[in-house]
């Protein structure tokens, strides 16, 4: 089992910035991939940003050059930093966590944390 806790959402005015945080914990696998998803009203849920334990990245077409997702190994955590945000951008966001061998989508989940990008 892999516990994941998130922070760092909240209301945003369109141009601004917001940092998320996610916090892993419990077992582990040294060979993982974490990553953030978003869910939208009316949408399915999305792949926003993931990182290897390699360091390799992936970003969605819409949140490149203004998204950017990182790594503190020592402590499981990722972050994404989000710029240039935009109302299209608003979405509960979602922390995964899944080994790297297992499909996308797959693995554990964050509870979400909502995003508002609103004037």
């Amino acid at each position: 089992q892999v516990q994941l806790v998130e922070s760092g959402g909240g209301l945003v005015q369109p141009g601004g910035s917001l940092r998320l945080s996610c916090a892993a914990s419990g077992s582990i696998f040294s060979i993982n991939t974490m990553g953030w998803y978003r869910q939208a009203a009316g949408k399915q849920r999305e792949l926003v940003a993931h990182i290897t334990s390699g360091g390799s990245t992936n970003y969605a077409d819409s949140v490149k050059g203004r998204f950017t997702i990182s790594r503190d190994y020592a402590k499981n955590t990722v972050y994404l930093q989000m710029n240039s945000l935009i109302p299209e951008d608003t979405a509960v966001y979602y922390c995964n966590w899944r080994p790297t061998i297992e499909p996308l989508g797959s693995g554990y989940w964050g509870q979400g944390t909502q995003v508002t990008v609103s004037s």
